[in-house]
């Protein structure tokens, strides 16, 4: 079994959770409160602007041409192509993209999910760490869509279901190119090594569940701060 495939089968369990916790039912049922897609949406432009910076650190590492020229079509994808996905949730809201993320916010689970990235992008030569602390992100949203699309409660008739549809397709190629990086950069690693970079990416799968549970439930920090940004 390749490395990759390992780390799916792993992840699977924590995924089908993400899948049944109450952000993911709200969209599939199209009841999901406003103020959860509203906190999502501005949590979530922050972490796509710190993910576009981890794609620039990743980028050195590469030997590759054609894995570095992908990455920078990535950061420019996060950039203009993600909107999309973006707007359909805006369209439920019935408000403008840009005027929901005016307002930024910094939440602990977003925070410590930031911090793990970069962590891995600093302090490991290797780009499989970084690779794996990135993965989950496209992979859950690619298993979560195509799962939702299979599923006879899928409400149809909300606009929601058009969120489904775009990450259904939308994530494959990332998710192939990172599989193929992640089954090349750790083939020579011993297996203390594969070890790490599977808790690397098991732990980031977890952290995209809290995400979605921190926007559903409007997480903030225990001294109040809320809106506060990154410092």
């Amino acid at each position: 079994m390749l490395f990759s495939e390992q780390l799916k089968k792993e992840a699977k369990p924590i995924i089908d959770q993400i899948y049944h916790d109450p952000f993911i039912q709200g969209m599939l049922h199209g009841n999901l409160p406003v103020e959860a897609i509203k906190f999502y949406l501005r949590a979530d432009a922050s972490y796509l602007n710190e993910f576009a910076n981890i794609y620039a650190l990743l980028i050195p590492k590469m030997e590759n041409l054609n894995d570095v020229r992908f990455l920078v079509e990535q950061i420019q994808f996060i950039v203009d192509g993600e909107v999309e996905a973006h707007e359909i949730l805006a369209d439920y809201v019935q408000e403008s993209y840009n005027e929901i993320v005016q307002e930024k916010i910094w939440p602990p689970s977003g925070d410590h999910y930031i911090k793990h990235m970069y962590f891995n992008a600093y302090a490991k030569e290797n780009a499989a760490y970084t690779i794996a602390a990135m993965a989950p992100c496209p992979y859950v949203y690619q298993i979560i869509a195509q799962q939702a699309l299979r599923d006879s409660k899928l409400n149809k008739d909300s606009i929601l279901s058009k969120w489904f549809e775009f990450y259904s397709t939308e994530m494959d190629e990332l998710v192939h190119v990172f599989d193929n990086l992640m089954n090349k950069l750790t083939e020579y690693c011993n297996e203390k090594e594969k070890t790490d970079i599977k808790q690397c990416f098991l732990q980031s799968t977890v952290h995209e569940r809290n995400f979605f549970n921190m926007s559903f439930n409007e997480e903030s920090w225990s001294y109040g701060g809320m809106k506060n940004e990154q410092t």
